[in-house]
């Protein structure tokens, strides 16, 4: 039974103050806020508020503009449009992304107030829509709040009965994207918490990996690679300063060949290089279009992120996490999460060097005590062996029976000096420094001269005469390397030695010329032996043609 309209019992269906449809709405709206909040993943969270919204106002199509924040760079525009209602082929006719700072879609990024258009091919602010959309007439825009930032803006277009939009529906709507900003929000959350897990990870893994003992070329890789996955970039390039005062890339990983990248510089004196170099980290929101990017590579890249890696005040170099041109670009929380994988990376590279160091110290402290075990103990009693030999063989001499006696004493003398010698040099080369081998023969002489100053406890003097690195081939180079340690080792069983002078001379111009060693020292010869005088001050000297 019913009664008049607004009587008590009268169906609230059929009362045009009541809102005609809106009831009609209700259970739509009712299952469509529902449907928001079904999927923590963001992505196919919005894609859910897309579509019930455009199901729930009969909108032919809609979409969702996602804004950078204002304290961003690039802030105030799209960054992404999430449609629902075209075709494919539709959107792949569109050209480009709106900008999200002019027309219509301007106005509610810079106005995030509710917009209601009945024809908006006749509004004079109507312009930044996509070329390639199909025609729209009737338009509802609504701004999309998480807490008090505004994340984006829900667009709908055209009425799929032909007619207009009307305030029951941007009612309904102004329902529907509060509970999606709910929604939103928590699909932050959980993509923030995912993406600060795989970034955690990464971090991990690079510090088991770089702590395992694996060689700097590999450590810079492995950081490069891990970074490039974890960021989903196109490239993972880690760039150290040069002695010139640029920047090179050392390490570079890709989906495919890295091509050209590693041996690439960026110039002394480049914008980009002034503030790596400082320790500030560098976010490009177009690496080919961008003036502070220099180098031959940029082209290929879009949105890129340059991190220092730095460890208490100390600069090893930059990482830098480039993606494909037209790419998503990066927000607030991967540099965030990218600035703080970059510091933990630097922190284990400081780690792993300094183990390999304590690594080196440990097996360099090993060597030394080996050669002090060969010098203390073997040496000595060999020399020792050697004089009682000697000895026996001068008095078994002064006898007519001794003779063949004395000559087999001599050979075991003889035998027992190139026994010494040898292990003398193994002593010396057991002394060397770390195994950075200078690259230049002058270079490899010294360093002979420095090993054998820790057994000698005193450095002998060097002089060099010609050009003897330019001169010198490698083949005589190592003869006489060889020939430098017997007599070093030899002047360190002399007595008295005090002081050794080193003189290699490369005479001529390497056509028919020479060069010549000569080793002289103030030690003791001997006495009515195999030397040849019993004085003081012995030279040794070896020749060889160029």
């Amino acid at each position: 039974m019913s009664g008049p309209p607004g009587a008590p019992g009268a169906d609230a269906g059929t009362d045009p103050g009541r809102g005609g449809d809106a009831p009609h709405g209700l259970p739509m709206l009712l299952e469509a806020v529902l449907s928001v909040g079904t999927d923590l993943e963001l992505k196919a969270t919005l894609r859910h508020i897309v579509e019930s919204a455009r199901q729930l106002c009969g909108a032919r199509y809609g979409a969702l503009g996602i804004i950078e924040p204002d304290g961003a760079a690039g802030g105030g525009r799209l960054t992404e449009l999430i449609s629902s209602g075209i075709s494919e082929e539709q959107r792949a006719a569109i050209p480009h992304l709106p900008d999200g700072r002019s027309g219509i879609l301007g106005l509610l990024v810079r106005e995030p107030q509710p917009l209601l258009l009945d024809d908006v091919t006749t509004d004079p602010r109507a312009v930044g829509f996509p070329a390639g959309h199909p025609p729209m007439r009737s338009f509802l825009g609504v701004p999309i709040r998480v807490h008090t930032e505004v994340f984006g803006n829900l667009y709908l277009a055209e009425k799929a009965d032909g007619g207009r939009f009307t305030p029951d529906d941007l009612a309904l709507l102004r329902v529907l994207v509060a509970q999606a900003g709910i929604a939103i929000g928590n699909a932050r959350l959980y993509d923030t918490a995912r993406r600060r897990e795989r970034w955690i990870e990464g971090a991990a893994a690079v510090t088991t990996t770089l702590l395992t003992g694996r060689p700097a070329a590999d450590a810079l890789m492995c950081v490069a690679e891990r970074a490039r996955l974890v960021a989903d970039a196109a490239a993972g390039v880690v760039l150290q300063p040069t002695p010139e005062g640029g920047m090179e890339i050392v390490a570079a990983s890709t989906h495919d060949d890295p091509g050209d990248l590693v041996g690439t510089t960026i110039a002394p004196g480049s914008p980009v290089l002034e503030q790596l170099l400082g320790g500030e980290p560098v976010f490009v929101e177009d690496s080919a279009t961008d003036p502070r990017m220099t180098t031959h590579v940029r082209e290929r890249f879009g949105p890129s992120m340059l991190l220092p890696l730095q460890s208490g005040g100390r600069l090893i170099g930059t990482l830098a996490l480039p993606r494909r041109r037209g790419g998503r670009p990066y927000d607030a929380v991967d540099r965030l999460l990218a600035a703080q994988f970059a510091s933990q990376a630097a922190l284990a590279l400081v780690l792993a060097d300094a183990q390999h160091d304590r690594e080196q110290l440990a097996v360099y402290e090993d060597r030394d005590r080996i050669a002090r075990d060969l010098h203390d103990l073997v040496v000595q009693r060999l020399f020792a062996t050697e004089m009682m030999l000697d000895a026996t063989r001068r008095r078994g001499a002064a006898a007519a029976e001794g003779e063949a006696v004395g000559d087999e004493l001599g050979r075991a003398v003889d035998e027992l000096d190139s026994t010494i010698q040898e292990v003398r040099t193994a002593i010396f080369a057991l002394q060397q420094p770390p195994s950075d081998a200078p690259a230049t023969f002058r270079g490899r002489v010294l360093r002979e001269t420095g090993g054998a100053a820790v057994l000698l406890g005193f450095q002998p003097s060097v002089h060099f005469a010609g050009a003897v690195d330019a001169l010198v081939p490698a083949p005589v180079a190592d003869r006489l390397l060889s020939a430098l340690r017997t007599a070093l080792a030899a002047a360190h069983r002399r007595a008295g030695v005090t002081s050794i002078e080193v003189t290699v001379d490369a005479g001529g111009d390497g056509d028919g010329g020479t060069v010549r060693l000569a080793v002289v020292d103030d030690g003791f010869t001997g006495a009515g032996g195999r030397a040849e005088s019993g004085g003081r001050g012995t030279t040794v000297t070896w020749e060889s043609a160029l």
